[in-house]
């Protein structure tokens, strides 16, 4: 099979779609499949290579760490003249989204989309935040799947909510594997001896972009808490972003210096190493549609305490963690955390729960599930289409897709002044 994958964001960019993007097409790459992806540039990345477009972007956009894609069509469109794609995988309703979807459509090729965000939680990187921004953004992604041939959603809980909002298009709930025996196989004493951590010390563990939308003031004032009351315990934070400031100012004066570390970011082998060391882990972001580092940090035996939301009910339960309300105070985290460590062998119990509760999320299995809808949508699409599109067909193609692309913008605009059924609708 040969598919090719717009993302606005990709390596080394550090979150959830970026590593989602690299797990499955090097897995995919593994398989023999031929795939190619479509992302801007992006500080630290290199340029085009053999299976990656880079495409001119504006860095760090509005503050963030996110890259702004330039319009140059023209790029992209002699790309794909080039490694002739059966199928196009979209994982962002905007910006590089809307250049994956006039691909599709001027080449008659199946659109893929997955939901990977709670994009109205992201509305703060964009000037004008508002409460109409949000609904815009709600708007906006929901016309965007019915746009597509089809949307995956990385967890029941999102595949419910994109139902409630309209979406009418099918629906497969197929999550981001992960590969259990990597991340299973770190080594532990390797990452403590590096920071200095005692081999009897309480490790409570976070991996993830330190960004607003992750709830990170919170976290860090509940483990503040938990730290204040375990002299022995240390808070490990990897990962890196503009909210680190914000966590270190909080935890300052609250919980000795030894009692916590900002690993900043790491990857491969040092990731496996981090999760190896950690005795549990926290987690209260309510953004998320799925738990990736969650499905991440179990894999590697640590018990997960965290926030419920979307994606994040799906995995932690009793078995392998504490999952609280989403409106659970700072106090109820800390003491969750004290609860879930007190005991050393129960907490060992626990850990062996976890690592056979992630099972579900393994790599292989979840990439048999994606190829298995790639090839059903590719030979649909080729029976329907079994001749060498004509220049017309083609202009055709990309006509309806600039047309659909402009009523898509002016719903989402006209949701800016009137709720509609896509953003009355909310997770029960």
């Amino acid at each position: 099979m040969k598919f090719t994958m717009f993302t606005n964001t990709y390596l080394p960019h550090v979150g959830g779609v970026a590593r989602s993007v690299q797990t499955y097409a090097e897995e995919f790459r593994r398989r023999g499949f031929d795939v190619n992806i479509v992302a801007p540039e992006f500080e630290g990345a290199e340029e085009s290579t053999e299976h990656v477009l880079r495409v001119p972007a504006i860095q760090n956009f509005n503050g963030s760490d996110f890259s702004l894609r330039l319009p140059q069509p023209w790029l992209v469109s002699d790309h794909m003249d080039k490694i002739q794609p059966q199928l196009i995988h979209s994982h962002h309703p905007f910006l590089l989204g809307d250049a994956a979807l006039r691909t599709a459509y001027e080449r008659q090729l199946p659109l893929v989309f997955t939901h990977h965000t709670m994009y109205e939680q992201y509305t703060h990187y964009v000037p004008l935040d508002s409460d109409a921004m949000k609904r815009v953004a709600v708007q906006m992604a929901t016309e965007y799947c019915n746009l597509c041939h089809h949307v995956i959603a990385p967890s029941e809980s999102i595949a419910e909510l994109l139902k409630k909002r309209g979406v009418t298009v099918p629906i497969t709930t197929i999550p981001t594997g992960i590969d259990l025996s990597f991340f299973g196989g770190g080594n532990r004493q390797h990452f403590r001896q590096q920071f200095d951590i005692p081999h009897d010390a309480i490790v409570v563990g976070h991996v993830g972009r330190l960004a607003e939308e992750k709830n990170l003031s919170f976290l860090a004032n509940a483990v503040g808490k938990y730290l204040a009351d375990h002299d022995n315990a240390v808070f490990v934070v990897v990962g890196d972003g503009p909210h680190r400031t914000v966590m270190e100012s909080l935890l300052e004066g609250v919980a000795a210096s030894n009692q916590i570390i900002f690993a900043g970011r790491q990857t491969g082998q040092d990731l496996a190493d981090a999760y190896a060391a950690m005795d549990a882990f926290a987690f209260s972001s309510q953004s998320e549609t799925q738990g990736m580092v969650i499905a991440e940090a179990m894999a590697a035996g640590n018990p997960v305490v965290a926030l419920d939301g979307p994606g994040i009910r799906e995995i932690v339960e009793e078995r392998n963690g504490r999952l609280l309300n989403g409106d659970a105070t700072e106090s109820e985290f800390a003491a969750a955390l004290t609860q879930l460590t007190e005991d050393p062998q129960r907490l060992w119990r626990i850990a062996d729960e976890a690592r056979l509760s992630v099972k579900p999320y393994g790599l292989e299995s979840c990439a048999d599930r994606l190829a298995e809808l790639y090839a059903t949508l590719i030979a649909q699409f080729e029976s329907q289409h079994d001749h060498d599109l004509t220049p017309w067909e083609m202009i055709q193609g990309r006509l309806e897709a600039e047309w659909d692309l402009l009523a898509e913008k002016a719903s989402a605009l006209a949701a800016a002044v009137a709720d509609t059924e896509a953003t009355k609708a909310t997770l029960t």
